[in-house]
């Protein structure tokens, strides 16, 4: 993901609130993305030994933040998993996986969201719960998100799409 500063670009340039990413140390598009971006991958990619109320808090604390633990809590309840606080993520269902994932992403109140394939590997009713979640966080907290899908039910929530096909944007 090179706009998440994930990747390297090998040419060009890309900009993130009017700082040039492609500039900076990796350290410093690291500080940026832990407290600018969220991202949301389909696989996931919590923590195995963390329960879900730590892989959520995990990213308050390294962001030095008052009552993370307090926080995850109530970020998780808002996603319905209070009953989940102390599973690990093998003891999730993909759905709820998903949602501790976005959880995650969303702690920092991010003003980006990145998304790849967030539906992916959910059921229909995970993935419409899943999606209303997101675009309900992007309306009520004012954030942007970008987001990767083959989905077009998911697609055509989006205010705007950017097909691509073989490499090329239609």
């Amino acid at each position: 993901m090179l706009i998440g500063g994930l990747e390297k670009a090998t040419s060009g340039k890309i900009y993130f609130q009017d700082q040039e990413l492609t500039s900076l140390s990796e350290d410093e598009v690291s500080e940026i993305r832990r407290k600018h971006i969220g991202i949301v991958f389909q696989s996931f990619y919590l923590i195995p030994n963390y329960t879900a109320v730590e892989n959520v808090a995990l990213t308050l604390e390294l962001n030095k933040l008052k009552n993370p633990e307090k926080q995850a809590k109530e970020l998780l309840e808002r996603f319905g998993l209070k009953n989940r606080f102390n599973n690990l993520p093998s003891q999730l269902s993909g759905g709820e996986q998903q949602r501790v994932a976005i959880a995650r992403a969303i702690a920092m109140k991010p003003e980006l969201i990145l998304a790849d394939e967030p539906t992916g590997n959910l059921d229909t009713e995970n993935s419409i719960m899943i999606s209303n979640i997101l675009f309900e966080y992007v309306k009520d907290e004012g954030s942007s998100l970008i987001m990767v899908t083959h989905d077009p039910k998911l697609a055509d929530k989006a205010k705007r799409k950017i097909k691509i096909k073989d490499g090329k944007i239609k």
